[in-house]
């Protein structure tokens, strides 16, 4: 349960806007219903008494003491008698009454504000109209308190996000040749770096190449990770091709036996065309050396970007043949739900998500646990 509690303390400008919207439409038109009485299962029947037939009375037979003993002719107590049973009105009797309970009858003016609270968190239209339709089937017209909603909500947010939690898969091909996209400030250099790092500790053998060569910053924070990770950066001079830094550490990483190579690479998306032709150039290079890579193409994406997001998606499919994502930054914002949005839309395997700056604030995806902290549901 740590990364829920990460979560749900880091994801707090989401849940909190959630949370408070829910409060704001179930009070609107709600009313305080008192909190149901346990239901408390009637008493077995006693058996009818079975009447004792007479007994002779006995004969009293004398009672020789010795004579050292004294006899005390105070008769003996009589036991105590038991106390009577405690009934139900007894059990009762005393109990603290439950404070009252805001509920609101589900009707069509509470779907429509629901979904625009969910539109509101970035979780799209369509996406937004099918959470609230499947939570209103077979609970139209019933009371629902905000706890109750959150569960709800939370339920079938997990429900869409189930089929794409995925880890990144491991292949038995060595090197499995791993190709990190996105655009500039995604948090791509970062991620390429926490992977590395994660999978040396688990005992893999790692080569990263710093494939960005028009960005300094973005090499030198690899080597950063690098270093720390003690995993090997191969680098070029600024403004080099990527695509022989690629095929250059595709050799590295097969004469060193390494598990992984990680390829970073630019994001630039002000000019599609040079970008789409930079990555076309990377895959066929790194192809002369082994046919059947990429293996995987990450697509990193920052979750402040919003909606913004799904138009990265469709970009990327159409520049690589993107096979999974990672969501960054959603310690930072308020948007959280376009991750719901993405999984909908697009239905690709979400590996990790991001929730800090260190090492192990990019777990694996676990959707009833990013559910629970989205919805500010407690468990």
């Amino acid at each position: 349960m740590a990364l829920f509690s990460k979560l749900k303390d880091k994801l707090f400008k989401s849940s909190s806007r959630l949370e408070q919207g829910l409060e704001a439409i179930v009070e609107d038109g709600g009313e305080e219903t008192p909190t149901p009485d346990p239901i408390i299962p009637e008493p077995d029947p006693q058996p009818e008494p079975v009447p004792e037939l007479p007994q002779p009375e006995p004969v009293p037979q004398p009672v020789e003491t010795p004579e050292h003993m004294p006899v005390d002719p105070t008769p003996a107590p009589p036991p105590p008698e038991a106390a009577p049973a405690k009934g139900v009105l007894g059990r009762l009797f005393g109990r603290t009454e439950a404070a009252p309970v805001v509920r609101r009858t589900l009707d069509d003016d509470m779907l429509e504000q629901l979904e625009e609270l969910l539109i509101a968190s970035d979780m799209g239209v369509d996406t937004a109209l099918r959470v609230t339709s499947n939570m209103a089937e077979g609970r139209f017209g019933r009371k629902l308190s905000i706890q109750e909603i959150k569960q709800l909500l939370a339920q079938e947010v997990a429900r869409v996000m189930d089929p794409v939690a995925k880890p990144m898969p491991i292949y038995p091909k060595r090197p499995q040749v791993v190709l990190v996209v996105g655009v500039n400030g995604s948090g791509k250099t970062t991620t390429i770096g926490k992977l590395a790092s994660q999978f040396k500790a688990a005992g893999k053998k790692v080569v990263i190449a710093a494939g960005d060569t028009f960005r300094a910053a973005a090499v030198e924070q690899l080597q950063v990770w690098g270093d720390r990770a003690g995993v090997p950066v191969l680098t070029a001079p600024e403004g080099s091709d990527p695509a022989s830094l690629a095929y250059d550490a595709l050799t590295r990483a097969q004469e060193d036996g390494a598990d992984l190579l990680m390829i970073d690479t630019a994001g630039r998306l002000q000019n599609r065309t040079d970008l789409m032709e930079e990555l076309a150039k990377i895959v066929r290079v790194i192809r002369k050396k082994d046919e059947t890579a990429p293996h995987n193409t990450l697509l990193v994406l920052d979750a402040t970007t919003g909606q913004n997001a799904l138009n990265q998606v469709d970009t990327f499919q159409k520049l690589a043949d993107v096979s999974g994502l990672v969501m960054t930054k959603l310690d930072g914002t308020a948007k959280g739900g376009v991750l719901v949005a993405l999984a909908d839309k697009f239905g690709l395997p979400i590996h990790a998500i991001g929730v800090g700056e260190q090492i192990d604030d990019l777990a694996p995806f676990d959707p009833e646990e990013f559910a629970a902290a989205l919805t500010g549901l407690e468990t």
